[in-house]
């Protein structure tokens, strides 16, 4: 089996060409005017991928929006082959005008590091839509309004005494599995469809009851930090701990409930 990629070097190896890696996944976006030319963006980008396409690639089409996820089908990271194809999809979309972008205002290069800081690069016009592709019958021009935030995952994490206890009950009420390969009694669960978040567990060390003990982890392309949690500050938010920054930085809103911003960065050993 193909190694994973450090995410330093996963980050590094995509971020020029537009697209993010974000909790063991490069992700990127496309804006289209129509499900029409998502479908043509979607057959473009699979076409890129050849044989590689059913293990590597997920797809997820809007009308206005095309979403695309690099990794192998077993969870853990990526390997050199998603960056190799997402090279490639770049590529085939960029000959028939289109651009993968991770979201506003987040520019092709992906300078990583541990501060706050923004890439000082700008974007491609990330709701401009170029000359139309062969397969169109006009050329089209979505808003930026279109693409609202960056690409990103999310996971629920759940607080408990005895995980082993616990995770059953979880795993068949909402209808989860195991990681491929990953069937402890504490690893995560994850939705057979790839359409919900994963469900991961935290153990404590005692009983917390005056504190909420499920919280959302939303992992972010590491340059949408400053944004993400200037909004969140600002609409009454408070930063709670910056302890595990730049990987983790946790939040609460006005009573107290918690969420994590979490990007790739300080977990390479």
């Amino acid at each position: 089996m193909e190694r994973f990629l450090s995410r330093t070097a996963a980050s590094e190896a995509v971020g020029e060409q537009g697209w993010r890696f974000v909790l063991g996944t490069l992700r990127t976006f496309v804006a289209v005017g129509s499900l029409a030319e998502a479908a043509a963006v979607a057959a473009w980008a699979v076409e890129a991928c050849g044989a590689d396409a059913d293990e590597h690639l997920r797809l997820d089409l809007r009308p206005k929006l095309v979403s695309l996820t690099l990794r192998p089908q077993a969870f853990g990271g990526v390997t050199a082959r998603d960056a190799e194809l997402a090279h490639s999809i770049t590529a085939a979309l960029q000959a028939v005008g289109r651009e993968t972008t991770p979201g506003p205002g987040l520019g092709r290069a992906a300078t990583p590091g541990p501060g706050l800081g923004r890439a000082a690069t700008s974007g491609p016009g990330l709701g401009r839509a170029a000359t139309s592709g062969p397969d169109f019958g006009q050329e089209t021009t979505p808003g930026t309004e279109l693409i609202a935030r960056s690409v990103q995952e999310w996971e629920i994490a759940i607080d408990a005494l005895d995980i082993a206890s616990v995770r059953p009950f979880w795993k068949a009420v909402l209808g989860y599995t195991d990681e491929p390969g990953k069937h402890g009694p504490e690893d995560r669960l994850i939705d057979p469809l790839r359409q919900g978040p994963a469900v991961w567990f935290q153990r404590m060390s005692e009983p917390r009851p005056q504190r909420n003990r499920v919280h959302f982890d939303i992992s972010v392309p590491h340059d949408e930090v400053p944004g993400r949690l200037a909004a969140a500050l600002a609409a009454g938010g408070r930063l709670v701990s910056e302890e595990r920054a730049p990987s983790f930085r946790v939040l609460a809103d006005s009573e107290g409930n918690e969420v994590c911003i979490t990007t790739w960065q300080g977990r390479d050993a």
